[in-house]
């Protein structure tokens, strides 16, 4: 039964973006509570307008009804008003007819909106105000007063030309100078806020909210039948935000765990998308180290792009440096054995040389010598070759870049005097991305390999692939068993040691490919010995 990961697991995110989310989230928590503040704010605004409109269209209908009462005459009331579309789009008529729409008044004042200047001071009547309404106001004052006691509003009571006739203050004043007040005085429903003038200082929590600062203002006209017969001037300073959060701390408690949770909830995401998969990077390698072991594995979660680049370099870098040591021990142990033998027959023949020279026939000595002298040649060749091999594994590649026909042209005269014929089959050349000397190199010992098994013609063709080029080298010699096809790129073995092969040709021809992204294999050849070589192309166009 196979496991699945999830979607969200198996999908690999970039560090940075995981960075970047979580900066935004923490930065938004206290950008998210000022903007919540003063939304939160802004409602207390629209309720304190909303109670004060309910407070003025009671008080309102109080007066009407008051109004109604002292008239003696029969004769309509209150100042005619000429627009009659802002009347009824401001406030209703009183009785209302039973087939008569509502009119309601919705606020409409905002924290986003300016806030004006405290309200200027009431000015000097220039005129007595109204009888009949100075009488009804007399009546309304204590209704005014106990409402006030509640409501902890302030109220004021005008006459159709805006001199306060009921309230605590200013009465017998004019404030039909006022903006809000002259709206209403042409019967249209005025709202603003002001800043608020106290003679406390607020406590210093109160600076990150406004609801201290302001004062809420409506002009309420009071009207009957198109005419106007005064204005309720209403005013109250909205609830401190702190104070209505305190009310409701139950609720602010909720908000403050749950931001908490998600506070958590983002640790552990960033516990969970970088610290994790680092604590097992680190595991691994104290395993490696301790030798519990053998190579690093790839993380099964790695979560980001970052880190799974990370985790697929340690493994490549921990396999290759794997690869690397078994190569060392195995060539260790073939060049300790290539050196023993050779060292071993030198010994025995100094040791016979040295205990018998006197009494040795000279045929028998110049045998012995001659010995010396071949094994002495043979390590001075594993030597070379040894240092061929080490120069070719330290290669770095070059940039260079060669055409195969220009390097074939240059050794097919050499190999001609040594009895190798050398044919080269292709229609046209692209440049490789290998330097020409190291090309070279690598023929030269495919060459040598087939002088060394009677081959006298050697055919190159090659094919364009892809990303490179693909180039074979059939040869005419004995071939290469089935037995020791799996064999001839090992370091040091060869069919020809008592020729003086060395069995490192094919493996410096590999190391110095492998330095430029190539690669050499066998191929399958009925005659002979058939190589592969692929080789990186330029994108330059074939010449």
């Amino acid at each position: 039964m196979s496991f699945r990961l999830p979607f969200w697991r198996r999908r690999l995110f970039r560090l940075r973006n995981i960075l970047l989310s979580v900066m935004l989230m923490v930065l938004a928590l206290p950008l998210g509570g000022l903007y919540f503040f003063r939304i939160y704010e802004n409602e207390l605004v629209q309720q304190t307008e909303r109670e004060l409109i309910a407070q003025a269209a009671a008080l309102s209908a109080s007066y009407r009804q008051l109004l109604r009462n002292l008239q003696t005459n029969g004769k309509p009331y209150g100042r005619q008003l000429s627009d009659r579309t802002d009347i009824q789009a401001y406030a209703g008529t009183y009785p209302l007819p039973q087939s008569a729409p509502y009119a309601p008044i919705f606020p409409e004042l905002s924290l986003f909106d300016t806030i004006l200047s405290p309200r200027p001071p009431a000015a000097a009547a220039q005129a007595l105000p109204d009888e009949l309404a100075r009488r009804a106001g007399l009546l309304l004052r204590p209704v005014l007063q106990d409402t006030q006691h509640i409501t902890l509003s302030g109220i004021r009571l005008l006459d159709p030309n805006g001199i306060v006739i009921a309230g605590r203050e200013e009465v017998g004043a004019s404030l039909a100078h006022i903006p809000e007040v002259g709206e209403a005085l042409q019967g249209r429903y005025a709202s603003v806020i002001r800043q608020r003038i106290s003679d406390e200082p607020p406590p210093p929590l109160y600076s990150i909210s406004r609801g201290a600062n302001i004062r809420v203002f409506i002009a309420f006209p009071v009207l009957e039948n198109g005419r106007l017969q005064g204005v309720f001037y209403l005013s109250r300073t909205p609830n401190n935000i702190l104070k209505h959060l305190y009310a409701v701390k139950g609720r602010v408690l909720l908000a403050g765990v749950s931001l908490l949770l998600i506070v958590v909830t983002i640790v552990m995401l960033v516990s969970s998308s970088i610290a994790r998969p680092i604590r097992e990077l680190i595991r691994q390698t104290e395993k490696l180290k301790s030798g519990e072991q053998k190579v690093i594995e790839p993380l099964q979660n790695p979560v980001t792009q970052e880190i799974a680049q990370l985790s697929a370099s340690f493994a490549d870098m921990s396999r290759a440096l794997s690869e690397r040591t078994d190569y060392i021990r195995r060539f260790a142990t073939h060049v300790s054995h290539e050196f023993k033998t050779p060292l071993t027959s030198i010994q025995g023949a100094l040791e016979l040389l040295q205990d018998h020279l006197d009494t040795m026939p000279e045929e028998r000595r110049q045998r012995f010598i001659a010995n010396l002298l071949a094994d002495t040649h043979r390590l001075r060749q594993l030597v070379n070759r040894l240092l061929e091999l080490a120069h070719a594994d330290a290669t770095l590649p070059s940039g260079q870049e060669c055409l195969l026909p220009e390097v074939v042209g240059q050794l097919k005269h050499r190999y001609a005097e040594r009895g190798l014929l050398i044919e080269l089959d292709m229609a046209s050349a692209a440049p490789l991305l290998i330097a020409p000397e190291v090309l070279e190199l690598v023929l030269v010992n495919l060459f040598e390999n087939s002088l060394q098994h009677g081959a006298d013609r050697v055919r190159i063709h090659a094919e364009r692939l892809d990303e490179g080029m693909k180039i074979g080298l059939q040869d005419n010699g004995a071939g290469i068993s089935r037995e020791n096809r799996n064999k001839i790129f090992t370091p040091f073995f060869t069919t020809r040691r008592n020729a003086g092969g060395t069995g490192l040709g094919l493996e410096i021809a590999a190391s110095l490919l492998k330095a430029y992204g190539a690669e050499i294999e066998l191929g399958e050849s009925g005659q002979g010995a058939l190589f592969w070589l692929r080789l990186p192309a330029s994108k330059r166009a074939p010449v």
